[in-house]
């Protein structure tokens, strides 16, 4: 039982740790369609926090919302505006 626990504890940490990290990258990366991975990346390791916490109806929406359709809106413009050679 204490096995369980501690590795409900390692792995809630470890993905923590990597909602920060993922969060930094995206704040601090320079190419554009990276920074848009890092974020769908982000939503996915947040759907994955909510489903820990036992919000699992979040969780999904998380990943429907703000993982699927505002990184394919995200991708879109970006090429969208590759066309346009506006950056």
């Amino acid at each position: 039982m204490e096995t369980l626990t501690l590795m409900k504890l390692v792995f809630d940490t470890l993905l923590a740790g990597a909602i920060l990290f993922i969060a930094y990258k995206t704040l601090t990366c320079k190419d554009l369609f990276q920074a848009i991975v890092f974020f769908i990346v982000f939503g996915l390791l947040i759907s994955v926090a909510w489903g820990r916490l036992g919000a699992y109806d979040v969780a999904m929406a998380e990943v429907v919302i703000g993982a699927g359709l505002t990184g394919a809106l995200l991708l879109s413009a970006l090429v969208k505006l590759k066309k346009m050679h506006i950056y």
